[in-house]
């Protein structure tokens, strides 16, 4: 546990109605417990001032307890007064009635696990078990003056010894259980603090991880949207470039390349619009390092290649194409790639599979990447999950769906869906 300074947190307000009705019950018992007490007496009992004294100080030590977690420290100093008074006043009293011995006992628990400041507590706590000790001691001198403390038996030890012996002993019990009582009580207090702190703490954690990863994954999708832009203004000029020179000789051609120009400006203005949502959408004031050199351009087309780097690491990948193979959006190329490299190395990192199988599905108008294994998930720490996160926060900049999770019986599914239609995807951030 932390040694970090740590004050306990005040009773709330149903602890406080709590320690009412306690004051209050104890109080009423207290009036039972001193009228038995009376009946039960061998000879007749003093009922001092008013004929009530007893009766009126039981109720007093008692009705203390209401505000035990409040005020523990003054409860407790008046507990110790009123325990000694009644013992001195009212022996009968002090000796046949349970409530004072508990209200005793509860005003040390309550001191010792509720003050917030301890050093006051330990110099109170101190000051109440000389006072208490020094009491008992005054008394087993006066009974030795007195004589008091005789029998017939004679035992191990003295009738006087023995007594005191006892004495002794059950009262270390009865003031020391206490105090170890509040002192553990306190201590599960702090525990339970610092828990409930740490939770906090480790949610922020989490969430500031997944925000990173969101926007790590957006600033990755918006180098390689940056690549297809590229390659579009590349195509553009070319294709200008030729049909200025047979624009005259050849206006055929020179027709072709101005549609193609006009194709390729229309899905760069698209792919634009999605790198400027997406910029848009990133927290300009998280500090984001530089990230590495980035690999040869990711390419649905590179799928054999990466399940044959994944077969070369020790797993073993199965590959399934599914539909008449067409030309991806380069996006969504990209994005395929990226997808299936992510899966295959959590299947490889999280889970005990061997083996994993991989399939690409062209539906027409969007196309399904599916990563399934057989394995369970490894008994060493699992990850932070996310790459999930990076998976979903791509797919949906996308216009697609994402399911990933565990499959009903054994194993894990990645299973994603990209629509193909650029003018079919939500824009992140607005219009360019």
């Amino acid at each position: 546990m932390s040694q970090a300074p740590w004050s306990r947190p005040a009773p709330t307000a149903r602890e406080q109605r709590y320690d009412l009705l306690l004051g209050v019950g104890m109080a009423l018992a207290s009036v039972l417990g001193t009228e038995l007490a009376r009946g039960a007496f061998p000879t007749r009992a003093d009922l001092g001032i008013g004929g009530v004294e007893p009766y009126v100080l039981g109720v007093l030590i008692a009705l203390l307890l209401c505000l035990r977690r409040r005020w523990p420290i003054p409860v407790l100093i008046g507990v110790a007064v009123l325990f000694v008074v009644i013992g001195e006043r009212t022996v009968w009293a002090f000796a046949g009635n349970l409530v004072t011995q508990a209200a005793m006992f509860m005003s040390i628990y309550s001191a010792v696990a509720w003050s917030r400041d301890r050093r006051l507590m330990k110099a109170a706590v101190g000051l109440v078990f000389i006072a208490m000790f020094g009491w008992l001691s005054l008394n087993f001198v006066k009974a030795l003056q007195n004589n008091s403390i005789e029998g017939p038996n004679h035992a191990l030890f003295s009738p006087y010894v023995s007594n005191v012996l006892m004495t002794v002993a059950l009262n270390v019990l009865y003031f020391f259980g206490a105090y170890f009582w509040g002192r553990t009580a306190w201590g599960i207090a702090r525990q339970q603090y610092e828990l409930e702190a740490q939770a906090v703490e480790l949610a922020a954690q989490q969430e500031a991880n997944a925000r990173r990863a969101v926007i790590d994954e957006r600033l990755r999708i918006s180098r390689e949207l940056h690549d297809v832009v590229a390659h579009h203004i590349s195509s553009i000029g070319v294709q200008a470039g030729g049909a200025r020179r047979v624009m005259d000789t050849d206006p055929d051609a020179a027709k072709n390349a101005l549609n193609v120009i006009e194709e390729s400006s229309r899905s760069a203005v698209n792919e634009m619009r999605q790198l400027l949502g997406m910029l848009r959408a990133a927290d300009p004031d998280l500090d984001v390092s530089t990230p590495d050199e980035k690999a040869p351009q990711a390419d649905a087309d590179r799928l054999p290649a990466l399940i044959a780097e994944a077969n070369g690491l020790g797993l073993e990948v199965g590959f399934h194409q599914i539909g008449a193979v067409e030309e991806l959006p380069k996006t969504v190329s990209v994005s395929v790639y990226r997808i299936a490299q992510e899966a295959l190395s959590n299947v490889r990192k999280h889970s005990t599979a061997r083996s994993a199988h991989l399939t690409l599905r062209y539906l027409g108008d969007s196309v399904e990447l599916e990563v399934l294994d057989d394995g369970r998930p490894k008994h060493a720490p699992v990850g932070s999950r996310l790459g999930h996160v990076g998976i979903r926060e791509r797919v949906g900049l996308l216009g697609g769906e994402s399911e990933i999770g565990p499959r009903p019986v054994t194993g894990f599914r990645v299973r994603v869906r990209i629509p193909l239609d650029p003018q079919n995807r939500p824009l992140t951030g607005g219009e360019a």
